[in-house]
């Protein structure tokens, strides 16, 4: 008996063109015989016939082929939440401003489907970080991020000690301090200065914020390095921000660590459309519009 194929559809509703777009994914798959799910949360606002409503939750991606997500960089990273669990992959399509996690443009949005419905992608997956920050041995908190883990201040200027594989490396005083992935690095690490990393590159980045230093340079360390930051007994507290949207208070004393994670983010790359599946440097020209001018690349005999 051949198990029918299931997506999970879910979009920004506090967007019209997701919400639009969502409607026309889900019309597109249920006609060529997908199963389609919706949240529930979602369910009013997409208002398609022939979508099942689930529950958010683990359930709601349990054998599902693919997740679609409509939206921009930080609807991605909440589907994300509920993809990266139950190894379900993620395909984003870019409705916000840059959008570097997803794979499609909206204007390509029926050429990404059909390449859905057809089977035409592969699955990368992405290395993610898992954080706990403790104080004198009590957790605090146990999370993990696709993006980074940012220390930041909460009132003054964040005093800290960052360590690398048990070793101290450096005291800050700062505006906070990132641990990133290469996927995070064009994210936020980007705007602290840090360098951007090819997604395929295994690394993790330390990038201080805005530190008064002479010491303060981004840092690429290896995949395997455990990185810490124990916020000083003198500052003011802190916050622990994970990809943006997991915040937790951080008292003075507190210890941050940061390890590579062991689940990864799956995410699909599509075959045949533009601007699809195209190699990281021309994402990177696309997305900031870089100047490109006058390459006439490499010589032929």
């Amino acid at each position: 008996m051949t198990t029918r194929r299931t997506v999970l559809v879910t979009a920004h509703t506090g967007r019209k063109a997701a919400v639009d777009s969502a409607r026309l994914v889900i019309s597109r798959l249920v006609e060529a015989g997908v199963a389609v799910r919706v949240l529930s949360a979602e369910a009013e606002a997409v208002a398609c016939a022939g979508a099942h409503t689930v529950p958010a939750g683990l359930a709601a991606v349990q054998d599902a082929e693919m997740m679609i997500v409509l939206g921009g960089d930080g609807s991605l990273l909440r589907a994300a939440e509920l993809a990266r669990p139950a190894g379900v992959p993620l395909l984003g399509v870019n409705l916000g401003h840059v959008g570097f996690l997803a794979e499609a443009e909206v204007e390509d949005l029926a050429s990404a489907v059909d390449c859905v419905v057809e089977g035409r992608y592969d699955v990368e997956e992405r290395m993610t970080v898992e954080v706990t920050a403790r104080l004198n041995g009590q957790l605090l908190a146990d999370t993990w991020a696709l993006n980074e883990a940012t220390v930041e201040k909460r009132e003054r200027m964040l005093e800290v000690v960052a360590e690398i594989d048990g070793r101290p490396l450096s005291r800050w005083g700062c505006d906070g301090v990132i641990c990133a992935t290469p996927t995070g690095s064009t994210a936020y690490a980007f705007s602290a200065g840090g360098p951007v990393v090819w997604p395929e590159v295994e690394a993790l980045l330390l990038v201080p914020i805005s530190a008064h230093a002479l010491f303060a340079r981004p840092l690429v360390v290896s995949p395997r390095s455990a990185l810490a930051l124990e916020i000083q007994p003198q500052t003011a507290g802190a916050v622990l921000w994970c990809d943006g949207r997991r915040r937790f208070d951080l008292p003075a004393g507190a210890r941050v660590e940061v390890r590579r994670g062991e689940l990864p983010v799956r995410l699909a790359r599509l075959h045949g459309v533009e601007d699809t599946g195209a190699p990281f440097t021309d994402r990177l020209v696309a997305k900031f519009d870089l100047p490109v001018q006058g390459w006439r690349g490499r010589m032929r005999p």
